[in-house]
């Protein structure tokens, strides 16, 4: 028995589950990773996950944290500037989702609607008919993120995450479910319209460092950054309003990632055809 199967499928696992999302568990397994006791963690996470440190800024990293959300060398991403060029916020694995209202989207340990992921029926609603970009980062991605695009941008709204639970009697046929921490804000660009782009943490120990609230988003501007626990982020874009490059919608209807860097180009505006 593999340890997911033990933790969602079993009695005993079902309440470590629940123990380990709590979040005094994940405060303090935090506070140890901002520690400089845990960077004895860092040269076996290198080794494990054949992280090219020439790409990444690493003097002074004193804790495991640290070296998570390392930056990374200048000249390592470029940001395509074009503005009829849809470009990706982070490097990751994307695939492309067609929204419609009953539309479900795996996304981590869990599965949303629209509807579920926003908390919010009438904001979702203006993006049926779009399209729905997940970004799924590997632990050996580079873990800070951009603004995708330019433009008046609204606060963060954060929703906390939540496990939830069910009587151990129906272990197969009503699986544990869980919502991951999230936060969102919207971005209101001239050549793409409002797009919704969304940070997805991890169920356990992941958190979000947003570095702004509302104003001004500036394309390839630094948003923030995740600690260590795994991490997505999605974009929502409204019907009609970007065009995804061919070889990434062929791969997504196939149900194949495509890997892609902070900055590349993975889309264009129609009205540049």
């Amino acid at each position: 028995m593999d340890s997911l199967t033990f933790l969602y499928k079993t009695i005993p696992g079902r309440f470590f589950l629940k123990l380990l999302a709590s979040r005094p568990l994940s405060k303090i397994c935090g506070a140890f990773l901002d520690s400089s006791f845990s960077s004895f963690l860092i040269a076996g996470f290198v080794r494990k996950n054949n992280i090219q440190l020439e790409e990444y800024q690493t003097e002074g990293i004193k804790s495991f944290n640290e070296f998570f959300r390392r930056k990374i060398k200048d000249g390592f991403r470029s940001f395509d500037m074009e503005a009829s060029h849809l470009c990706a916020p982070c490097d990751g694995l994307l695939s492309v989702w067609n929204i419609k209202e009953d539309t479900v989207i795996p996304v981590k340990q869990s599965c949303y609607t629209i509807s579920s992921l926003l908390k919010n029926q009438e904001l979702a609603k203006e993006y049926y008919n779009g399209l729905c970009l997940v970004f799924r980062l590997c632990v050996d991605n580079y873990h800070r993120y951009c603004y995708s695009e330019s433009g008046k941008k609204s606060k963060n709204t954060f929703i906390p995450g939540v496990l939830h639970t069910v009587r151990p009697v129906a272990l197969e046929s009503r699986p544990v479910f869980v919502e991951n921490c999230r936060e969102y804000t919207c971005i209101e660009s001239q050549v793409f319209g409002k797009i919704i782009q969304m940070e997805v943490g991890a169920m356990l120990v992941g958190r979000i460092v947003n570095l702004e609230e509302e104003g001004i988003a500036i394309r390839g501007k630094e948003k923030g950054f995740f600690e260590y626990g795994g991490s997505t982020i999605i974009l929502l874009i409204k019907n009609g309003a970007a065009n995804i490059n061919n070889t990434i919608i062929q791969n997504s209807l196939a149900g194949i990632e495509t890997p892609v860097k902070m900055g590349q180009m993975i889309g264009y505006s129609p009205r540049q055809e």
